[in-house]
């Protein structure tokens, strides 16, 4: 037989829900909330300490939507790429601009 057994964290929430309206998550909401599960800095730590870790989750944030931008780029290219070779020009074409 199976047995699990969890400690869950009784001071804050372990299911964070968001939503968009007609549209998906930009690479900075993403990267927002990859740098939240990442990063956790507590309200009772010494204020330099907290605003530091702040700032870096700040920079980190940063630097995960810019590759993320990158990402999308480079699948771009690629389903530009896949749609020209299966002789779909126009359609790549607007793809790319995209």
């Amino acid at each position: 037989m199976f047995s699990l057994k969890m400690d869950l964290p009784k001071d804050r929430p372990i299911v964070d829900v968001k939503t968009t309206s007609n549209r998906g998550f930009t690479p900075e909401e993403v990267a927002e909330n990859c740098v939240r599960k990442i990063i956790s800095v507590s309200d009772n730590v010494d204020p330099v300490l907290r605003d530091q870790a702040r700032a870096y989750a700040k920079d980190i944030e940063r630097v995960v939507a810019y590759y993320m931008k990158e990402a999308i780029n480079s699948d771009r290219t690629s389903v530009y790429n896949a749609i020209m070779d299966a002789g779909h020009p126009k359609l790549a074409e607007l793809i790319r601009r995209l």
